[in-house]
């Protein structure tokens, strides 16, 4: 692969555990280097977090979140640390954290704190809920965030508890943010001459990711629930279907969807029903339907309906992890690589951003510290 784009920028990264490491590795993927500052005596927590280990000071949890990185173990808080710490920032063009909203300023990483050592330096924060408010100090994890934010109440059966996402999606949604802030602030640091501070939150992602549902809230009223099947708020039939052997995923968001699927599933007569001739008529006896629907998808294995539909109707079967992993077209798509490791061959996924036809080559984080010298 020729030069990768980001080649040439330094970023220090005082991070440790999920969303600030997931974003940072995103910019280290594409060539930048990035140095991880770990606090003595042990580093970034996530290297003792199991329960799979790769040796002392190692898991697979810490090398999911830290490939293509750099280790220097540094005490901020020491004199020496400290030096060394600004020495580095010389010859950075970024400083991002995941520390908690009152943090950097005590670090004293903050662009007021480093601009006089390189007025251009991009100081990113990505805390629980921002540095300018009277949450600043409290500690915040993802799952709070899909609690406070609204997640939880829109996710699961209507009858049935409410539910977290099975990932932390703020955390990766939070990280991919910041990654795009540093970028912007760096591009326009290399124009002006001058950096500035770029705060995230996982309250603020959170929140913003409410999207549409926000929007209707706020200028209708209108708050949307949860729909049996994980249904669409809007678009039906949009939710899962029951075949022979598990669940379908069907997603007609198109009207032509809709008359494929009809036809595929043997129930055309549907098409002059009128509780089904169109969206507004087929939201309104989506409990109708979803029975019909049901009784036709159930006298096949959903292996026979993925192969009718394929490329032709929006579906997709409901996969464990295993499934999705050992699906075939995993490997087609290239999205699976094994790593040198010193503990021996280490499995991961493979970047989703490809440059010329290329996902971006990848190496392993190194043992605390490696890179100090």
């Amino acid at each position: 692969m020729k030069a990768l784009p980001l080649k040439g920028l330094r970023i220090l990264a005082v991070e440790q555990y999920g969303a600030g490491p997931y974003g940072s590795m995103f910019l280290a993927d594409l060539g930048a280097e990035v140095i991880k500052i770990e606090s003595p005596p042990a580093g970034d927590v996530s290297r003792a977090t199991g329960p799979y280990f790769l040796g002392e000071g190692d898991s697979q949890f810490f090398q999911t979140f830290n490939l293509n990185k750099r280790s220097v173990l540094l005490d901020l808080k020491s004199p020496e640390g400290r030096a060394q710490f600004e020495k580095l920032v010389a010859s950075s063009d970024a400083v991002t954290n995941n520390l908690r909203g009152d943090q950097p300023a005590k670090l004293k990483i903050t662009y007021e704190h480093l601009a006089a050592i390189k007025p251009s330096i991009v100081c990113a924060h990505l805390s629980a809920y921002g540095r300018d408010n009277e949450r600043a100090a409290w500690p915040g994890y993802d799952y709070l965030m899909q609690a406070e934010a609204g997640f939880m109440m829109l996710t699961g059966e209507p009858d049935g508890p409410p539910a977290r996402f099975g990932l932390s999606m703020v955390d990766f949604m939070t990280g991919s943010v910041m990654a795009t802030g540093v970028l912007a602030a760096i591009i326009g640091a290399q124009r002006t001459g001058i950096g500035c501070d770029v705060d995230v939150s996982l309250f603020d992602v959170a929140l913003h990711q409410l999207s549409y549902p926000a929007t209707w809230y706020l200028n209708a009223g209108h708050e949307t629930t949860r729909l049996p099947r994980s249904a669409h708020p809007g678009t039906v039939p949009c939710q899962l279907y029951r075949s022979a052997d598990g669940w379908l995923m069907v997603m007609c968001m198109l009207d032509k969807f809709w008359q494929q699927f009809l036809d595929g599933i043997g129930l055309a007569d549907l098409k002059s029903d009128p509780r089904f001739i169109d969206y507004p008529a087929r939201r309104k006896h989506r409990e109708a339907l979803t029975p019909i629907v049901d009784g036709a998808l159930m006298t096949q294995p959903s292996a026979h309906w993925l192969t009718q539909f394929a490329g032709v109707l929006p579906i997709a079967p409901v996969n464990d992890i295993k499934a999705a992993l050992d699906n075939p077209y995993v490997e087609r798509v290239g999205m699976l690589q094994t790593l040198s490791h010193p503990s021996g061959p280490l499995r991961v996924l493979k970047s989703p951003i490809k440059l010329d036809g290329e996902r971006l080559p990848s190496r392993v984080c190194p043992p605390l510290g490696a890179d100090g010298e």
